[in-house]
């Protein structure tokens, strides 16, 4: 897919009373903010025509980023020395793009290098926090590739603003309105109650840096570059609706009736890690363990509102040895799972927020989030990312939603994106990153429930 690069420009915020805030402003960023993963994620969404001009989609982010300012903004260390989002309404990066050909036979049917010709390079670090791709094709087709840096927002939030940026680019209010007090909404308890080991779940000690132990950074990207490209393959699994609905029977049917059976969710990453377990020939003795994204919004008492901007997302883990995980039920996988999310609760993110906040461990020893996207392995554990309740698909810029919304092409042996299908019936598919020698045995299993 050869794409040329017509304009790449700074888009600034417009207010609609066409006067800016006087003043700059330093935001702190929240305990959630600065735990998660300190990079730009990167969406692709798929318009059929008819679409409306580059100029309109372009007015219109320029009036969203006037309602969510940090994205207009720069993350720095502000006076105080803490990190924060300076808020200057610096501006978006807006690219303009085009392909000589249908999107059909261009853009690729499964996750490969090609996709992230489809947003601006993120690689590097960008200074923008967000970075904005149009490409049109000769059929008429536009293709969004929407990158935003994870510590101004979770799931939820971006998927806020995709919305509102939506409503503006159509002319309409954007409503409701973001709520944006990060700074001051995580406040630790007096004294701080802290129940739970953070250290090693959300927090780590950083390996020590050895004198020899240095890579340069030719040498990194060699070897990364490698691993991604020659032994790492990105699949793209399609679970139908009927699929789902008998996996979700299959693991529930052991429960009590006094048990709620398990959800879509529940049922899928349990299924899932269970072949990968047997794809990747994992034996007894070898602990698996499974990430899991968890949203602390209706968790947290009082509830955070949904319309919150920002990050509000801790981590379940469950576990299990290897052996075991596959010789027992779909179920007992699920139960898994089950427990493991459910145990991060109002009170664990409490304590978190304790920890984080007033413990002085994490500056005192220096402490590094374990959420890490360096770790191009992860055998033989799983991250799983799930959009299953997040409505990407609401981003519309007056010809309809999009037919297509896909995460950026991304090696990391052992990830796991969760989509729901844009069908709207249920059916979802799953993005799974394994050796390519993994991966011929997963797709021979991966259908069959057991």
């Amino acid at each position: 897919m050869k794409v040329k690069i017509e304009s790449s420009k700074i888009v600034k915020p417009l207010y609609e009373d066409g006067e800016a805030p006087a003043h700059a402003e330093w935001v702190p960023l929240s305990v959630f903010d600065k735990v998660t993963y300190g990079e730009h994620v990167a969406l692709i969404f798929a318009f059929r025509p008819p679409n409306p001009p580059n100029s309109e989609v372009e007015l219109g982010l320029a009036k969203a980023l006037a309602v969510y300012r940090e994205w207009a903004g720069r993350i720095g260390d502000g006076p105080d020395g803490r990190r924060s989002v300076l808020l200057k309404d610096a501006g978006a990066r807006f690219v303009e793009a085009a392909v000589d050909a249908p999107m059909a036979v261009s853009v690729p049917s499964g996750p490969s290098p090609d996709v992230r010709r489809l947003h601006p390079r993120i690689d590097d670090g960008p200074v923008e926090l967000v970075q904005v791709q149009l490409t049109r094709f000769s059929c008429g087709s536009l293709a969004v590739g929407f990158a935003g840096h994870h510590q101004i927002a979770d799931g939820q939030a971006t998927a806020n603003f995709l919305a509102a940026w939506g409503l503006a680019t159509r002319r309409l209010p954007v409503s409701p309105a973001p709520v944006c007090d990060r700074g001051t909404r995580f406040s630790p308890r007096e004294p701080p109650v802290v129940l739970f080991p953070h250290q090693e779940v959300e927090y780590r000690t950083p390996a020590p840096n050895k004198e020899g132990d240095a890579v340069d950074k030719e040498q990194e990207e060699f070897v990364f570059g490698a691993v991604a490209q020659d032994k790492v393959k990105v699949h793209r699994m399609h679970l139908s609706k009927e699929f789902v609905a008998r996996l979700k029977a299959q693991a529930s049917s052991g429960l009590p009736p006094s048990r709620h059976g398990y959800t879509t969710f529940q049922s899928v990453v349990a299924h899932l890690w269970r072949a990968i377990t047997v794809a990747r020939r994992l034996g007894a003795g070898v602990t698996t363990k499974v990430r899991i994204s968890v949203n602390g919004r209706t968790r947290m008492h009082p509830p955070v509102p949904r319309d919150y901007f920002g990050n509000v997302v801790l981590w379940a883990f469950p576990r299990s040895d290897a052996g075991e995980l596959v010789s027992r039920s779909v179920g007992h996988a699920a139960e898994l799972v089950y427990r493991a999310v459910a145990d991060v609760d109002d009170a664990y993110f409490r304590s978190f927020v304790d920890f984080a906040s007033s413990s002085g461990a994490v500056e005192a020893e220096g402490l590094v989030p374990t959420a890490n996207s360096e770790q191009a392995v992860l055998c033989p554990d799983l991250e799983v990312d799930a959009w299953l309740g997040i409505n990407f698909h609401g981003l519309d810029f007056g010809g309809g939603g999009p037919f297509r919304v896909m995460p950026t092409y991304y090696p990391m042996e052992g990830s796991l994106f969760l989509v729901p299908s844009t069908l709207g019936d249920g059916s979802m598919e799953a993005y799974v990153a394994l050796f390519h020698n993994h991966l011929e045995e997963f797709k021979r299993i991966c259908h069959k429930i057991t």
